[in-house]
């Protein structure tokens, strides 16, 4: 399967929302609380790989988040989900296969 390249749109998009997370502090508490993170290693864990790929993930798996994040930041909550399979790395197949 052709890998399809990452847009700088993409990557923009998930900076804005992992921005957005870290301004609001009952978002930030969660997603540190699911995902095991320090909130002082967030800085070094956005430059792994995949790592935006998991903050969309976080937004995606609750509606109402979704829906919150994407009217603040003025885009279709489909972009949100376009942009994360545009920068999950591994089988792009995989979440149609379950």
């Amino acid at each position: 399967m052709r890998e399809e390249p990452r847009s700088t749109g993409d990557l923009d998009l998930a900076i804005a929302v992992l921005a957005h997370i870290a301004s609001d502090s009952i978002l930030l508490r969660r997603f540190l609380d699911l995902t095991g993170i320090d909130a002082s290693d967030i800085r070094r864990a956005a430059a792994e790989p995949g790592f935006l790929a998991g903050v969309l993930d976080f937004v995606l798996a609750h509606e109402p988040t979704l829906i919150e994040v994407a009217e603040s930041l003025g885009v279709e909550p489909q972009s949100l989900a376009r942009a994360r399979r545009s920068l999950a790395p591994g089988d792009r197949d995989y979440e149609s296969s379950t």
